[in-house]
Parts: structure tokens; sequence; C-alpha cells
């Protein structure tokens, strides 16, 4: 039986992975690195610890890594955020998830400033029982890390829990963990990609998983 409900955010309840791939872009201009918008967008979803040797040697992030990830941060507030909006009915989806007497978490790589600032945008800060970011962990997406204390924190075990992500690292770090994965489709990536990461169940977004949660892994399990 489900017990608990672990969201991510960026692709899953907001629409902001253009927005990120984007800073991310800037970023790695600003320091001399040029790097394709696609090929960043396909990162996202992965925290920077984990983006980066995708587009940088040891050296560099050695070098670079620290100016860049602060860079970044302060791009992406100052730049994009005021951009990013979430999307419909996820209010009316956690309390959904709530009144069937479930409790949630947020398992993001998004760093705590930013994830004080989407749940409000998206007002369901007080629907959450708990919150795990990049912030509280070693390694982010695809590792497990996230999720795993996510789970500690809600005192529930792998099989009771569940995942609702956006990105193939989502799912990926839930299997690490052993978690199943309900994927959205929100975030852009291709139904393929999510199912060979491991998503047992794909759905449009949280609009449709609302509607359709009498039929979702949610209800059945």
């Amino acid at each position: 039986m489900i017990t608990a409900v672990i969201f991510d955010v960026d692709g899953t309840l907001i629409d902001s992975v253009d927005l990120h791939a984007k800073a991310w872009q800037d970023s790695f201009k600003k320091f001399g690195i040029n790097v394709d918008f696609k090929a960043v967008r396909d990162q996202i979803g992965k925290g920077g610890d984990n983006l980066m040797p995708t587009f940088m040697s040891p050296e560099e992030i050695e070098k670079l890594g620290e100016e860049i990830t602060a860079f970044r941060a302060k791009h992406f507030k100052t730049t994009y955020m005021d951009q990013v909006k979430p999307f419909p009915q996820v209010r009316e989806l956690f309390e959904r998830v709530r009144g069937d007497e479930k409790k949630i978490a947020i398992g993001s790589s998004a760093k705590k400033e930013e994830l004080k600032h989407y749940l409000e945008l998206c007002d369901i800060a007080d629907l959450v029982d708990e919150k795990t970011t990049a912030d509280d962990v070693a390694n982010s997406k695809p590792d497990p890390d996230i999720f795993a204390v996510a789970m500690a924190k809600l005192g529930s075990s792998a099989g009771e829990t569940i995942v609702v992500g956006d990105s193939p690292y989502d799912a990926e770090a839930a299997r690490k963990a052993g978690i199943s994965t309900i994927g959205v489709l929100c975030g852009g990536f291709t139904p393929e990609v999510l199912r060979a990461a491991g998503a047992m169940a794909l759905f449009d977004g949280p609009s449709a998983l609302l509607n359709q949660y009498e039929h979702s892994p949610l209800k059945k399990a």
C-alpha cells in the first residue's frame, strides 16, 4: 500500500526546464564553454554536481566549477526565475493525495531558497510534510540520495513510497532507492526515455494525474 508520495519540482510541478537550460548555457558561455541548448536541456533534472561533468573535464571542474555554480544560481534568480509558472491544478492534486491519507515530500535538485519560492508559487507549502533539496545531500540526481533522505524523513519504506517526476534522472534515482516512479511528460522528456529509465506509468502532467487519479498507481497501490 502506498502511504507516501515524493514529488520532483522542476518540470513536474512548474514549467522551468527550458529556463534552467538557458541559465546553464549562459553560465557555461560566460566562462568560455560553448554548449548546445538541447544538449544542456537533456541534462536538466540532474544537480550541478552531475550535470557539469557532461560538458567539462575534471580539471575544468576543479578550476571553474564553484564559480560557474555560483554564477548560474545568481543568474537564474535575477534573469529567469520570475518567468517560472506552475502547471495547472498542482494544489488540487496535492489536496487529493492528502485527502487519500498519504504523506507528501518534495525531493528536488533545487536549492532551498529556490524551492521555497516554488512552493509558494504553486500554493502548496501547507500541504508538504517534508522537503529534501540538493543542499541536504552529498550527491544529487540521478544518485538516489535525495529520494532516500526524503523517504527517511517521511518514515516510509520503499514499497510504501512512490515518486512523481518528469525526467529520466528522477526515475533512475528512484530505482536506485528501490522506489517506483510515475512519469509526467510536461517536462519535455519523451515517453520512450521515461519508460527506459523505469517509469511505471505516464501522465501528461499534474492535471492529468489528478483527473485520472482513481486509475493511477497512486490509487491502485
